[in-house]
Parts: C-alpha cells; structure tokens; sequence
C-alpha cells in the first residue's frame, strides 16, 4: 500500500526533552518553516514520560538541565520525573509546539532521495496499524541514544526460579505493592542510587547490591542562594545567574578531575564518609577507577546515605553465584533475602530509535560515520543527529546544537542553497565512538553501535562546553568542510547513485 507523504520544511523525530527544544530554537530563529515533530508515544516527555519508577528524578541540576531560553522555574535543584516531564510539556505549550506533535508514529526507515532532494520516511501508527508517510528538506533525529523498548538484562544464574518480583526499572509495573518487602537493587549507578533511599521509605528493608562501586556524591536539594536572592532580585536574573553559576561549578568539578584526578578521588570518597555510620566499609563506595572515566551519581541532601545510617539501606559488594526461590546466594558465601528483585543493570544502546537511514536506498551503517561537530552525520545530506553531553548535562549540548542547526539552515536559505554535507577528506576516523570518553559498561556493550570519532575537530567532540558555545554560534558556517549546493544531489555528489524507481512508492 502505497501512502502519499506529509510533506514539512523540517522533520524532529522524539518529542523528548531535545525534540522539544530543536521545535523550540526553530520556530524563534526559523519562524518561517513548516516543521513537525514524529513521536512513538502517545504524549510529550521522551525518557520521562517512560520511566515511571520512584524516586525517578534528574542526575544534573536543573538549573543547566533545563533549556537556555526557558530556565527551570524552581528551586529544586534535582527534579522529580513527573515535574520535568511537565516542564517540558508547558514549554511546548508557551512555544506552540503541542499541534505540531504527531504521536503514535512508529518510524522504521528514512531514506534520503537524491533525485527529489529530500527525506522520504516510513512508519506506521502504533495503534491502528496503519502506514504513515513523511518527506522533508531536513532531517532532526532528537531519539537519544538507548532503546526505549527494553533495557540491559544481564543472565542472572537462576533468576527463573525466583518466586518473587522480578523487575527492571525501565517496565516498572503501575500497582507494585512494596510496602515492607525485602528488596534487592542490582546495580550502582544513577537508577540504583535514586530507587534504594525512595524504596526505604516503605520497604522492609533494601540491599543495594554492586558488582563494583560508583562516584556518589551529595548535593542540596533546594537552592537556598537563589531563594535569597529573589527577595531582591527580579526572577529572570536569578535564574540566569543560577544556571551560569551552576554550569561553571560543573566544569570545574570535570576539569580538576582530569587535572587532579587522585585529589578529586580523594575528595568524593571523603564526602561520602562524612555522611555514613563511623566505622562504615567504605569500600562500598570506592571506585576502581578515575572521578569521570564513568559517570558521577548525585543524590539529593544525602538522601541515599541518611537510608544507610537509618539502617533501612544497605550495600552489598559481591558477584553473584545464584538466584534462588526467595534468596540470591553470593560468591562470597553470603545470601540475600528477598521479596523484590530490581534490576538496575543499566541500558541497551541503540542509534535514531531503530530506524534505518538510507540514501537512495543503500543503508548507512551510522557505526562507520563520524559526527561533524557532534551535530552532523558525515556523508549524509541534510540530516543531524542532536547528540548531549555526557560529562555535563544533556540538554547544555542540545541547546547549542539546536541554535546550530538553526544558524545552517538560515545559511542555506541565505544563499539559496537546498543541500549540505560533511565530508571527511583526509581519513579522519578512528577506532573510538562518540562516548568512548566514557568506560561504563553499557557504553562498552554498545560501542559498536555509535558513530565513531575521528582525529581531529571537527570529528572529534571536544566535550567541553565553552569551546562547543563558541565554535558552535560564532564561528562562520562554511568552514570549507561542509559542502553545499543548489543543484540536484546527484549533481554535486556524483559519487551517490541516482535511485531506481523501484526504491519508494511511485506516488512519493
């Protein structure tokens, strides 16, 4: 069944918290393009509207989490899940966004069409069932990095056995009753240490359980400088002044432990000392590694360590020999009762949401591409790929990527041109993908799914927030490495096939 497709200047796929803000940056900057926003779920929110277990909260301030030109309006420094994906819901509402969301589409491939130059898009409707089909002169992937459909469950030995809850947090059941259960958090980083002080409060007891530890580090819950300051100062500035404060701290914080990484070490770990029960085993919480070869997990006014010393916490540092009815017995000889198992054990990553990218009908293998300046994808037409941080907060990057794109396109319409790529000409590429900064190990497990780095910029990311703000809106866009025409594809890129008539529906 052929489907004749809606037809938009740009096309964002995910209505998340980058979508969102790519719609947003657009219609400011580029009031006068017709753009859409292709979304899998039935409403606005991406990643927040799909975790739904408790204590779901930010692992970065909401200060520099929040969007550059709409600042997060309160003075919970880390948000809950529900108040960020309301966040993001009313800053669609103020920009007009929300009509421009078509939800329920599930999009399978993308293919880029030289003769036509534009984007062909294929789904269908989660619902019905049903065939949808779209076009558009640029292309936004705003999906993320890991698959929303499941996340990374490790073969547990025994873990069929089990009589009791089994649970990951990315299927979190509705109607859970833990109320004084003995639970078992497999995992240590963000998921698990946000889920083991909100479980506390209700549970019996709760064992976070680590093959190793994790950086943890507190921060306070509320900002009481900027409460200060509004009793003088107008809101707007306050928040500004927050969010500038804030993303200075972190680099700062990031920067010294690159330059002083035994310091810094020793720094976490005497935090998380002061905070716990003396006599702790501090083992529990000291990495093997560097402040930031992984990420750093926050908590909220020592939310996690107050559970701890309470004694309605514990952890456990041990690898696991087996699963059994009611018990998980260890290596070490221990066993751990238990009504609950939730396992945090982190995600499965995953590139544009599944979909298959495509010019003229021969696929992109997105592993073997590099990203130019972080924002596009080399060698292909007219496409980005809004990619954030992940040694700062996300949405710092998506931001600026987003202003990026907008200063493109203002370009191209400008000198009236209808088609850009990045090409790499002097075999830039390296072993190394684009979060190989990172040796987590659910960055390890899909490293070969990633595009790749290369040498040097601008196929290197630079991670670095005020080089990024620079380069990205204040450096000219035709740096002699994007190429651009007003001709047909096929007439600047000769070495792209023309496409065969068999390779979309005629009546696209």
């Amino acid at each position: 069944m052929t489907v004749q497709p809606l037809h938009f200047d740009v096309l964002i796929i995910g209505a998340g918290l980058s979508g969102i803000g790519a719609a947003c940056h657009l219609r400011r900057e580029c009031p006068t393009k017709k753009i859409a926003i292709l979304e899998r779920r039935t409403q606005i929110g991406g990643t927040w509207d799909l975790f739904r277990y408790p204590g779901i909260r930010s692992d970065s301030d909401m200060f520099s989490f929040g969007f550059d030109f709409r600042p997060w309006p309160g003075l919970k420094l880390l948000a809950d899940g529900p108040s960020i994906r309301q966040y993001i819901h009313d800053t669609a509402e103020e920009y007009a966004i929300t009509d421009d969301i078509h939800f329920n589409i599930d999009l399978y491939k993308a293919n880029w069409n030289s003769h036509k130059s534009h984007w062909v898009l294929e789904g269908s409707n989660t619902v019905t069932g049903e065939p949808r089909g779209y076009s558009c002169t640029f292309l936004i992937s705003c999906t993320g990095y890991y698959d929303h459909h499941r996340g990374y469950l490790p073969k547990l030995p025994g873990a069929s056995q089990f009589r009791g809850s089994y649970i990951h947090p990315q299927h979190w059941p509705e109607n859970l009753n833990y109320q004084n259960k003995k639970i078992v958090v497999i995992g240590s980083g963000a998921t698990a240490v946000t889920l083991v002080p909100a479980l506390a409060t209700r549970a019996a007891h709760v064992t976070m359980l680590q093959r190793s530890p994790s950086y943890v580090i507190s921060v306070p819950a509320f900002d009481n400088l900027s409460a200060w300051l509004l009793k003088f100062l107008p809101k707007s500035w306050v928040f500004k002044l927050a969010r500038w404060r804030n993303v200075k701290i972190q680099r700062w914080l990031f920067k010294a432990s690159q330059r002083w990484p035994k310091f810094m070490r020793r720094l976490f770990i005497r935090g998380v000392r002061k905070s716990l029960p003396r006599g702790f085993d501090m083992s529990h919480f000291t990495p093997s590694y560097n402040p930031w070869d992984q990420r750093i997990c926050a908590v909220p006014n020592n939310d996690l360590f107050k559970a701890i010393k309470s004694g309605k916490a514990s952890v456990e540092t041990a690898e696991i020999e087996t699963i059994g009815h009611n018990e998980i017995h260890l290596k070490s000889g221990q066993k751990i009762d238990a009504d609950i198992i939730i396992t945090a054990t982190g995600l499965n990553l995953q590139v544009l949401g599944g979909i298959q990218l495509c010019v003229d009908g021969e696929k992109i293998h997105i592993n073997e591409k590099l990203t130019y300046k972080a924002v596009l994808l080399e060698g292909v037409p007219n496409m980005s790929w809004v990619f954030g941080y992940t040694n700062a907060p996300w949405t710092l990057k998506a931001d600026i990527s987003a202003r990026y794109i907008c200063r493109l396109l203002n370009h191209m319409d400008n000198h009236h041109y209808n088609i850009c790529l990045a090409e790499d000409n002097e075999d830039c590429s390296v072993d190394n993908s684009v979060m190989g900064s990172l040796n987590s190990g659910y960055v390890k497990r899909g490293n070969s799914v990633l595009p790749r780095q290369g040498k040097k910029y601008p196929w290197r990311l630079l991670n670095n927030y005020e080089q990024d703000f620079k380069i990205l809106l204040k450096t000219p866009i035709d740096d002699g490495i994007l190429k651009f025409s007003s001709s047909k594809a096929q007439d600047i890129f000769p070495d792209q096939k023309a496409p065969n008539k068999t390779e979309e529906p005629a009546s696209l």
